[in-house]
């Protein structure tokens, strides 16, 4: 059993941005542009209480099936947030990070992105990771593919290969699972949304109906306490 205040590592599934707007009659955007909002506040708070790592489910590989016109709304706010707030965010020693099929971003945002990710590489006291057209499914298929590719080079023995060894041909195999994951505006929504599918095996799950533009400090704080309350036993008794 784990202590219960063992908690390094949170991810967030951000869902709710679109019904937010809706019930205020607002455009789309109006409801990512406060949910960019909700990000700032939460990044915040983890850096206040000793958070280690925190991941967001920024862009899936299902969000390109939205409107053209959506989905370059999208892309221009990432770029637009990762300029506008990786100065900020280096000062106060956060690591950018970022995991998914990145080549397939925008041009405009992978050059932010880019740049975020450089600027940022030494800082050590927040590992924010934003998970850019990425799919669970699709960090699987990758990752055999490495297997594949590297067997072709060097063949690989297959009774070492067990699941902590795959685990290294991930996206990113430093960025341990999380503690504790979080979705947003999961009323009748209570699924994971193909999001960390290998990591999130003994992962605590948490949802809440609260949008994720009005999921800010106090409802983050909510969800700590209860994982703070839970006993981890990863399979024992």
């Amino acid at each position: 059993m784990e202590k219960k205040d063992n908690l390094k590592h949170i991810a967030i599934i951000m869902d709710g941005n679109g019904r937010w707007a809706r019930k205020r009659g607002l455009p789309r955007v109006i409801g990512h542009r406060e949910g960019v909002e909700s990000v700032r506040a939460i990044v915040k708070t983890a850096r206040e209480i000793g958070l280690k790592y925190l991941t967001l489910y920024t862009f899936s590989t299902e969000n390109w099936k939205r409107p053209a016109d959506e989905v370059q709304t999208l892309m221009n706010m990432l770029e637009e947030m990762l300029v506008k707030e990786t100065p900020e965010l280096h000062k106060n020693r956060v690591r950018i990070n970022a995991i998914g099929r990145l080549d397939g971003l925008y041009p405009n945002a992978r050059r932010a992105l880019d740049e975020a990710l450089r600027l940022t590489r030494e800082n050590d006291q927040l590992v924010l990771t934003l998970c850019l057209n990425y799919g669970g499914q699709g960090e699987i298929v990758d990752a055999v593919k490495k297997i594949l590719l590297e067997d072709r080079k060097n063949p690989i023995n297959l009774d070492e290969l067990n699941e902590e060894k795959f685990f290294q041909y991930l996206y990113d195999p430093e960025l341990p699972p999380p503690d504790l994951l979080i979705r947003t505006g999961a009323e009748k929504r209570e699924r994971i949304s193909n999001f960390l599918l290998y990591q999130i095996a003994y992962t605590e799950i948490y949802f809440t109906k609260t949008l994720w533009p009005d999921f800010r400090k106090k409802e983050f704080l909510k969800a700590i306490e209860d994982f703070k309350n839970r006993e981890r036993l990863f399979g024992g008794v």
